[in-house]
């Protein structure tokens, strides 16, 4: 057996040990690459370690330390239930004040997982106190935290982005942000009326204590959400993967706009402008404010450290980790041509679509992002399709499907559904998911990729 069928395999085996067994993946690859690396093509271990992804671990570091401050003074918490608010009392547009709440958070940079973390407890809360269907309430969170997160300092952004410049590929932020924001919102569109939109807007606006009443039933999903271990599912896969994250409150009233979270949104507002507008380092700029904050309010910063998302960038590190040793002993290269030697690039295309879609399903999205694009680099330098292209529709392909019960953020929702309807949303979120697989790749690959061929 070749040497790159064996790398080949082992990964495969990454994948699959982490979905069945629970284990990090980051922490798998980088044992793989350890063990890969020295057993099969006698290398030394400054050379797995060269691979090691430093700059984006101090954006993973960086971004999620400050989103972990902006949960710890309330700062997220007056996002949301401003948002809430603003749809006085029309409960039509709650659905989409969660979906809008939770792409800005991740537009900004939070992790997807710890977005839903926090807003799926007063999504599902909602949806049972004015009998929206949960199914759709668990959508609209899913895509909006989607929506947002290829934005040029969201996390799936940055690291498609950094993929994409580390390899001299032709890419484009901007398209890759309106794609993937048009294909979660089409998505959300779907759900919306699927699962009882229209009947909600023929309600109108029928509560207009419905802002006031929001305020409870938020506050109780935050607390139920800091519960560890408080809450039981008919699923494994559910259980294993609910315990992502949780939602911080200030402990005082979250409609007001302090001293903490009014510097705090400024903090965020300069990341944006910064990152943006004067082209500054997306980690650093973040990490320059996180410690700003923390200096000038120590109190309300306890804690933030421990909430960085370790198993992220344990995961991102690993990932990369091993895809660059496989990369520099040419084994990259070897699966590029044999994607290009299929003699039909349109066919290539889609399979690569299909792929990301079937293991981000079961998988992590953050993994998938940052493994299969180095493994089209080869096929996308041929330029037999466009790579601004493909590369957009290999990430809706990876990301849209993330409403499936068994990915991270389907299986938060059923979590915090109410225990007589998670069977429902489980079985519901499993047929959405699995028609997600098979329906987005092909959408995806016919609108943005056959055109460009």
């Amino acid at each position: 057996m070749s040497h790159e069928i064996i790398s080949l395999a082992v990964l495969v085996i990454v994948f699959l040990v982490a979905t069945v067994r629970g284990v990090n993946m980051g922490a798998l690859a980088l044992v793989a690459s350890f063990i890969v690396g020295l057993a099969v093509y006698d290398a030394t271990t400054d050379d797995v370690l060269a691979g090691f992804p430093s700059g984006l671990f101090v954006i993973l570091v960086g971004v999620t330390y400050l989103f972990a401050l902006a949960k710890n003074n309330g700062t997220v918490d007056w996002i949301v239930h401003g948002s809430v608010r603003a749809v006085g009392g029309r409960v039509a547009l709650v659905p989409w004040a969660m979906f809008v709440v939770c792409a800005l958070v991740t537009a900004i940079g939070a992790v997807s997982p710890a977005a839903v973390a926090i807003v799926a407890p007063v999504a599902m809360g909602f949806a049972v106190r004015y009998q929206i269907h949960p199914v759709m309430m668990g959508m609209m969170v899913v895509q909006g935290a989607t929506a947002g997160s290829f934005s040029p300092i969201g996390i799936f952004g940055s690291i498609t982005n950094g993929v994409v410049e580390s390899n001299d590929l032709p890419g484009s932020q901007t398209f890759l942000f309106f794609s993937t924001f048009l294909a979660a919102t089409t998505i959300a569109v779907v759900t919306y009326v699927a699962f009882g939109g229209r009947a909600l807007i023929a309600r109108g606006r029928e509560d207009a204590a419905v802002a006031a009443m929001g305020a409870e039933a938020e506050q109780a999903s935050l607390t139920a959400t800091r519960t560890e271990g408080g809450r039981s599912t008919p699923h494994s896969a559910v259980e294993a993967k609910r315990s992502v994250g949780g939602a911080g409150t200030s402990g005082d009233d979250v409609t007001r706009l302090d001293t903490q979270r009014t510097v705090t949104l400024l903090g965020l507002v300069a990341l944006m402008v910064g990152a943006l507008g004067f082209d500054l380092d997306v980690g650093f700029t973040a990490l320059t404010i996180a410690v700003v904050l923390t200096l000038a309010f120590p109190a309300s910063a306890k804690g933030a450290v421990e909430k960085i998302s370790w198993g992220t960038v344990l995961l991102i590190g690993g990932i990369v980790t091993y895809v660059t040793l496989l990369q520099n002993q040419g084994v990259v290269d070897w699966l590029g041509d044999g994607v290009a030697d299929v003699g039909a690039p349109l066919v290539a295309a889609l399979l690569i679509c299909l792929i990301g879609a079937v293991v981000s399903a079961f998988a992590s999205t953050t993994g998938i992002i940052g493994a299969l694009i180095p493994l089209a680099v080869p096929f996308l330098l041929t330029d037999q399709v466009s790579a601004i292209g493909l590369i957009a529709a290999l990430a809706i392909s990876s990301s849209v499907v993330d409403c499936s019960p068994f990915s991270t953020n389907g299986a938060l929702v059923v979590a915090n559904a109410e225990p007589d309807q998670r069977e429902l949303v489980f079985k519901r979120l499993m047929q959405w998911g699995m028609s997600i697989v098979v329906i987005a790749p092909l959408l995806a690959w016919a609108v943005l990729v056959v055109p460009t061929a």
